[in-house]
């Protein structure tokens, strides 16, 4: 499926930043696209979500976090503290109504810290009407990163501030800094139950080389099972970019907002 033709992007500030964003106006409940680490909002699985939001009617917005695709900032400066404020700001200044977070890898980890925080503020925790995340990476600094340190990595966090790793997606390799890995310790959610207070279906690839599924069984057993699907993919990689995996993603939204509306009346 692919995406409706290409606007260019509005943008708002925060903190200086310039954060680029698209959206879709429609009826709710809304989609917010929330991107992995590296990643932005003109790769195909967001493309996908805009081309089927325009189809039905349904408002969605998507967003690059400062130093991501057409946004500002400098990427090596990013924490999931500070994008996790960005999608804050943009979460409550472009949308309004119950939204689907739609959750790709790290984005994953900033949906369900958006609830927390959004549950923190009156009124606002009731907005989210579900979550739909992708090979979901929570707290991977932590639980993927640090565990596997090379005495040369842990080195080069000390002395230079940052270790550099090879990228199966881009030429440039990926940059892991120390404030990243520490703020990353801030922003746990993996450390108990997790009461998203709405509906969660986890799409997990069996081949996925970046974050292992038994990582998403773990996520699972904090989530409340009443509310919880699991779709483990034979074949699928990280990306879940093939068009059965699109499909599928599809599929997940349209369940999630049936529950939703299943839920609210």
């Amino acid at each position: 499926m692919a995406g409706p033709e290409l606007s260019n992007p509005a943008f708002f500030d925060h903190q200086g930043a310039a954060i680029a964003y698209r959206r879709l106006d429609g009826r709710t409940p809304g989609l917010v696209w929330l991107g992995g680490y590296r990643s932005d909002m003109l790769g195909t699985k967001a493309q996908t979500l805009s081309a089927w939001a325009a189809a039905n009617g349904r408002a969605f917005l998507r967003f690059d976090y400062s130093g991501h695709g057409e946004s500002g900032g400098v990427f090596a400066e990013g924490t999931i503290s500070k994008w996790l404020s960005e999608s804050l700001a943009a979460f409550r200044a472009l949308t309004s109504g119950p939204q689907v977070l739609v959750g790709s890898s790290m984005g994953a980890w900033i949906a369900l810290r958006l609830v927390q925080e959004l549950r923190k503020a009156a009124g606002e925790g009731s907005r989210i009407a579900g979550l739909v995340l992708l090979a979901p990476a929570p707290d991977f600094t932590a639980e993927l990163i640090e565990p596997a340190l090379t005495k040369k990595q842990r080195r080069d966090l000390t002395e230079k501030g940052y270790f550099e790793e090879k990228s199966d997606y881009s030429p440039e390799p990926n940059i892991y800094t120390r404030a990243l890995i520490d703020d990353g310790r801030l922003n746990r959610v993996m450390t108990g139950p997790i009461d998203t207070h709405c509906p969660v279906h986890i799409l997990q690839g069996l081949a996925d080389p970046d974050v292992p599924h038994e990582h998403a069984l773990k996520l699972v057993s904090l989530l409340p099972a009443d509310d919880m699907t699991l779709s483990l993919i034979p074949g699928g990689d990280h990306r879940l970019s093939r068009p059965k995996d699109l499909d599928l993603l599809v599929r997940a939204v349209e369940g999630v907002i049936a529950q939703a509306g299943n839920a609210a009346s």
